[in-house]
């Protein structure tokens, strides 16, 4: 099923995306799916049956024309958000135009990141401020959604554990980044501001997915295209740890809940601070107004336009954000900006 979250009158709903493009809304088919997607998630053994029966013959009067509601992300309020590095292609290559060797630690283990939760976006406008726009760039990803708790799960249980798939904007201000990952904390200002998800949560049996003795890997092409110009263009199969190692090592002694969202971190040519790196692309970084297509194979298109938001004048000390912008972000910042 393609799952959405979607706003109709103000009132926020669930549904599903039927075959003709209309919207299935779960609440005007069945009280009982008149919930949000965590707890769909959480419930799904429940649930989906329920959905799934509804979705095969869908009452009329519960159909809606896309053209009159607005989608929001999926998961819009996921219950924690992970980040990882998991494209060899992509690692090497941002490694390699900053003059740095490929690191040995990519083939032993792999990693993520914590990243705002609270700041989830769906498609249409992403709203950026003044520092954000300062070498502002889109990642390509694709992310799973938990399904059922896990800790210090196998990978068979890691795979059993996921409930779905997305695509996944990882937008990242590059100059607060590297700036702050000079001090070897990860990232933080360069990417709280903004995940964009969506447009659908599709659930494992719609896709294209291997089963290996590394888990199940998603066969779907990975493109990006900035104001209708193809910048990007990969494999989801090119990833070089499955979401199930990845979530082998996240669960390591910690217990995940269900709805827990994790990105795939950044396919290979999927980003301008790898494309300008290899003089693919002349120094381009977004900018307001700009319209970044995600295209994922059986995912869909997240479709998202870059939106300035007038900066707030407070006093605020020019330490607190490391200078002025002129002063900030003159020259070349020689901090670690990979993803």
């Amino acid at each position: 099923m393609k799952l959405v979250t979607f706003l109709k009158a103000d009132a926020e709903k669930t549904g599903a995306v039927m075959a003709d493009g209309r919207i299935l809304d779960f609440a005007a088919a069945e009280p009982r799916l008149a919930v949000d997607m965590l707890t769909l998630i959480r419930r799904q053994d429940e649930l989906l049956p329920l959905a799934r029966a509804l979705a095969a013959a869908p009452p009329a009067q519960a159909l809606v024309d896309p053209g009159t509601v607005r989608l929001l992300a999926p998961v819009p309020r996921p219950v924690s958000m992970r980040d990882g590095y998991a494209f060899r292609q992509h690692v090497a290559t941002a490694r390699r135009n900053r003059g740095l060797e490929m690191i040995p630690e990519f083939d032993l283990f792999p990693v993520t990141y914590f990243t705002n939760h609270l700041a989830v976006t769906g498609p249409g406008k992403v709203l950026v401020q003044d520092h954000h726009l300062v070498r502002l760039d889109f990642e390509l990803e694709v992310a799973i959604v938990t399904g059922r708790p896990l800790r210090n799960a196998t990978l068979e249980e890691a795979d059993a554990a996921i409930f779905g798939y997305m695509v996944m904007n990882d937008w990242s201000a590059r100059m607060l980044q590297m700036e702050e990952m000079k001090l070897s904390l990860g990232p933080c200002k360069g990417k709280d501001f903004a995940t964009s998800l969506g447009p659908w949560l599709v659930t494992k049996d719609e896709l294209n997915l291997e089963r290996t003795a590394a888990g199940e890997l998603l066969h779907a092409r990975m493109t990006c295209d900035v104001n209708g110009h193809r910048l990007s263009d990969g494999n989801a199969d090119s990833m070089n740890w499955t979401f199930a190692q990845i979530l082998q090592r996240s669960s390591y002694g910690i217990q995940m809940q269900a709805g827990e969202v994790v990105g795939s971190g950044t396919v290979g040519t999927g980003c301008l601070l790898e494309l300008n790196g290899s003089k693919v692309t002349d120094n381009l970084w977004l900018k307001a107004g700009d319209e970044v297509v995600l295209e994922v194979e059986g995912l869909g298109r997240l479709v998202n336009t870059v939106t300035h938001a007038p900066e707030r004048l407070v006093d605020v000390p020019a330490s607190l954000v490391g200078g002025t912008l002129p002063d900030l972000y003159a020259g070349t910042p020689s901090g670690e900006a990979g993803d």
